[in-house]
């Protein structure tokens, strides 16, 4: 894995991991200057975007290593004199690895399961003459992420896992366009549009409770705010807790910064409208009829004129990429946001 200097004052540094981070923001929450930058979640996790979720402004960050205590995945860490000074009054540190026990049949289930593909399972005939199954199953730790799927499915109760958090989930039903920026960025699986029988009215976009972490990537990526994530509780027995739970209980997520632009080729664009229809941010317009979402001009972010689309307004943008995602001829990409 690939480490970034985030920052160094005397003998420590800050160094971050991009490969472990899920963009969550709860560092952002926590850091006392302000000098971290959260942006284009969505963009990001889709791939549409080459760059990290996370950048430092070094001219603010005073390395005081909070934003490391409260990364539930480890991504950021604190050295001092080039030794790490990761200790456990950092959660990542103070969450019991996640294990598997003797009760364990290797039948597979928690490896095809794994949001993060963290697990390995080898399995081979017993060599005792019963038609039986030995093998091992293996728990990448450093790739785990807490999200208790395995233990969930596993059929023998052998797996244990210890979560980052308790929380709150909440998803305004007539602000989200179900543009599945929100299914797309978890990284625990943990949000899923639901099946529907005919004449059924369903949430547009469900929880699974049990597999969630309650980071809040969600509510980072979600490109017209209508997820709310709160935490209520830090769950491992974190040393000196009360300060974290200062910084991150009951708190107001921050808002991400937009970093990326739409970039369109005009020479390329069809007119066809199909990315004025997608935006999700487009879609919030009070007028909802069931033909007006078909217009492709007067619009917030996105509208065609004159045959070729335009943007209309950058900062609007909600960085979830769903217009480059379904432009049939590529003409519409995001870049990363001069500074």
């Amino acid at each position: 894995m690939n480490e970034v200097v985030f920052g160094v004052k005397d003998d420590k540094q800050l160094l971050y991991t991009s490969e472990k981070c899920i963009g969550c923001g709860t560092c952002v929450m926590a850091c006392p200057k302000g000098s971290l930058v959260l942006g284009s979640v969505g963009a990001v996790a889709r791939g549409l975007i080459d760059k990290d979720f996370l950048e430092n402004q070094t001219e603010l960050c005073i390395v005081c290593g909070i934003c490391a205590k409260t990364c539930p995945t480890g991504a950021l860490e604190l050295e001092q004199a080039g030794e790490s000074v990761n200790d456990n009054s950092y959660i990542s540190v103070a969450l019991k690895d996640t294990t598997v026990n003797d009760n364990c049949v290797h039948c597979g289930l928690c490896e095809q399961i794994c949001p993060q593909g963290c697990i390995e399972v080898k399995q081979w005939l017993a060599n005792d003459g019963t038609a039986s199954v030995d093998g091992e199953t293996k728990i990448d730790t450093e790739c785990c992420i807490h999200c208790g799927w395995c233990e969930a499915v596993c059929p023998a109760e052998a797996i244990s896992v210890e979560k980052p958090f308790e929380g709150t989930w909440f998803r305004d039903e007539n602000t989200c366009t179900a543009c599945r920026t929100c299914v797309d960025t978890c990284p625990c699986n943990a949000l899923f549009n639901p099946d529907w029988e005919k004449g059924e009215r369903v949430d547009k976009i469900a929880q699974r409770a049990d597999a969630c972490i309650y980071c809040g990537a969600c509510d980072m990526a979600c490109p017209v705010e209508a997820i709310t994530v709160t935490k209520t509780a830090i769950i491992p027995e974190v040393d000196k807790k009360a300060l974290l739970e200062k910084k991150l209980l009951n708190a107001e997520m921050k808002r991400p910064t937009l970093t990326s632009t739409l970039v369109i080729d005009e020479d390329a664009c069809l007119g066809c409208g199909n990315c004025v229809i997608v935006c999700p941010v487009n879609a919030t317009d009070d007028n909802v009829g069931a033909g007006y979402l078909n217009e492709v001009d007067a619009k917030k972010v996105l509208e065609v004129r004159n045959g070729v689309a335009k943007v209309v307004n950058q900062d609007l943008c909600g960085s979830d990429g769903a217009c480059a995602m379904i432009c049939p001829v590529s003409a519409i990409v995001l870049e990363t946001r001069e500074e």
